[in-house]
């Protein structure tokens, strides 16, 4: 996230009230709803329920950060449902695994802006370049990329993941340096000359041969620990890549999960508005005859005097 993206366009024929910025602090002592007694909302996400999830996401990564005597960061606590808790008191009335799985889309669909802004504005191609921002619907589809994401989010999401990158590297800032640390403590150093003994009357092959030794020695122990090291890193970038690749494959089978609930309720209330449907036709079509089988009777009475 090194190379800055020209911002996208103002867009003035949305306009957002501004969110209310609210402290940690405020926001747990304002949790007053128990949520045992919630009900959350379902279906797509406006624009400022979105933005309060925004909101929600950095203040908890700063108080997590920065932790105060006010309100500690408890060891057992849940991230999300402190969230949850936010954003219920702030109208956005989704539960934890909602604004989980919302955070998560909103993840990938930046990443795929940003890097289609920044692989396409840095290349040489003679082609005009064709900005995101610019693109009807149709041609987001065309390029793979999100077809609903709005500069107000955008950038949003740009701030929370910039001030989370600077917090990452913020520690590094303070550590002190060797020199100032070299130059603090006194160096401590004979003033007297070394003292030069005597030569040892010993025959220069027997101290080429002791040396050729050691050095073998030292070039064999320093071989061995180099293929150590190199072993355990290897072990260690293996059993990395197999968690990342799980922990993708969870998400990726949680998200089609919970698209497949989703089609199976549509499913089921299409189901039902059928069934009501043929109900009510069913219905009108007993009344009719009803009402042509009383006017008979009627007819016969009516002869039979």
């Amino acid at each position: 996230m090194s190379n800055p993206l020209p911002p996208p366009p103002s867009t003035h024929h949305h306009q957002h009230q501004p969110l209310n910025i609210i402290t940690p602090a405020t926001t747990s002592a304002t949790t007053m709803t128990s949520a045992a007694n919630r009900e959350y909302r379902k279906g797509n996400w406006p624009i400022q329920e979105t933005l309060t999830l925004i909101t929600a996401k950095r203040l908890d990564d700063e108080r997590r950060a920065k932790p105060s005597t006010s309100s500690p960061s408890k060891p057992g606590e849940l991230r999300w449902k402190w969230i949850e808790n936010y954003c219920w008191d702030h109208g956005c009335f989704r539960s934890q695994n909602q604004c989980n799985d919302k955070w998560d889309n909103l993840l990938r669909d930046y990443k795929k802006v940003r890097q289609y802004q920044s692989s396409h504005s840095q290349s040489q191609s003679s082609h005009p370049f064709l900005s995101y921002w610019s693109m009807e619907r149709h041609q987001r589809k065309l390029h793979n990329l999100p077809t609903n994401m709005s500069p107000e989010v955008f950038e949003a999401l740009n701030d929370v993941l910039q001030r989370k990158l600077n917090t990452q590297q913020q520690p590094h800032l303070h550590q002190p340096s060797f020199s100032q640390s070299s130059e603090q403590l006194p160096l401590k150093t004979d003033q007297n000359p070394p003292v030069i003994d005597a030569p040892v009357t010993v025959s220069e092959e027997s101290d080429s041969s002791e040396t050729e030794s050691s050095e073998n020695l030292d070039s064999k122990t320093k071989r061995k620990k180099v293929r150590k090291i190199g072993s355990s890193i290897m072990r260690s970038a293996s059993v990395l890549a197999q968690t990342l690749k799980s922990c993708e494959e969870n998400k990726e089978k949680r998200h089609q999960q919970v698209m497949e609930l989703e089609h199976r309720r549509l499913q089921i209330e299409e189901t039902r508005n059928e069934v009501n449907r043929k109900g009510i036709t069913d219905l009108v079509a007993a009344m009719t005859n009803l009402s042509g089988a009383i006017q008979s009777l009627i007819a016969n009475h009516y002869d039979q005097t």
